[in-house]
């Protein structure tokens, strides 16, 4: 277990949606910042006397390009004080204890089957990281389907460079589906309704499945009920 906490810097903030921003973090005692895709850090924020109530887990969005920067994707929840105050008290140039990289929702060495990438909402982060680290490495990979589910446009993180990935990498398809928007001529509905159309045939696959509880265990048993086997399904569960 890793248990080095260093200083970063917040060297840039933008907001993806009305609620969601995305803080680029760099790490300066470090020459570089090494993770694996899928990993995350634990940031400690100063909103508690306990440090086990400071800590906040957020999945790394970026793709390791050998710097020392990291970029994490953050909601505001509602009465959430890590996000208040990650929202409220950070700037440009503010300091952020953090530790990391930590986890192990990360992809094998080897993708011998399709695999299906199912999230709601900054769900996405890991997913994003994936993809580019596979596409920059030129990783084989059968087709991988990045399953997206938002209520409205607006709040599709990532979209125009989902869409831009679709176009320059083979086999990777992005499948934003809305809950919520009439006026939209993509998929409509839940995510489940996708990957269960899809997989009538019961091909081999894996999932990976990032998001809150309610998407993820629903998830499971749908999947399961499909006929596939709880050790192809790998998650990483937020809240």
């Amino acid at each position: 277990m890793v248990e080095n906490w260093y200083t970063g810097i917040v060297t840039k903030i933008e907001n993806a949606t009305d609620n969601t921003r995305r803080f680029w973090i760099q790490i300066p005692e470090l020459e570089r910042f090494d993770f694996k895709p899928g990993q995350f850090v634990t940031l400690d924020l100063p909103i508690h006397e306990k440090k086990n109530k400071r800590w906040r887990s957020y999945s790394i969005a970026s793709h390791p390009d050998g710097s020392n920067v990291i970029e994490l994707v953050i909601v505001l929840l509602e009465g959430g004080a890590g996000s208040t105050y990650l929202f409220n008290e950070v700037k440009e140039g503010s300091e952020l204890t953090l530790r990391g990289p930590l986890g192990v929702f990360v992809l094998p060495e080897t993708l011998d089957t399709e695999i299906f990438f199912i999230c709601t909402g900054t769900g996405i982060a890991p997913f994003r990281a994936m993809t580019h680290y596979l596409k920059n490495h030129q990783i084989p990979h059968k087709d991988i389907h990045l399953i997206f589910g938002s209520r409205y446009e607006k709040d599709l993180l990532y979209a125009d460079e989902m869409r831009q990935l679709e176009q320059s990498f083979p086999g990777f398809h992005y499948i934003p589906t809305l809950s919520r928007q009439e006026d939209w001529n993509g998929r409509k509905g839940y995510v489940h309704h996708i990957y269960e159309e899809m997989l009538q045939d019961k091909r081999p696959a894996n999932f990976y499945l990032c998001g809150w509880k309610n998407m993820i265990d629903e998830a499971k048993q749908r999947i399961q009920a499909l006929g596939y086997d709880r050790k192809q399904i790998h998650q990483e569960l937020y809240g």
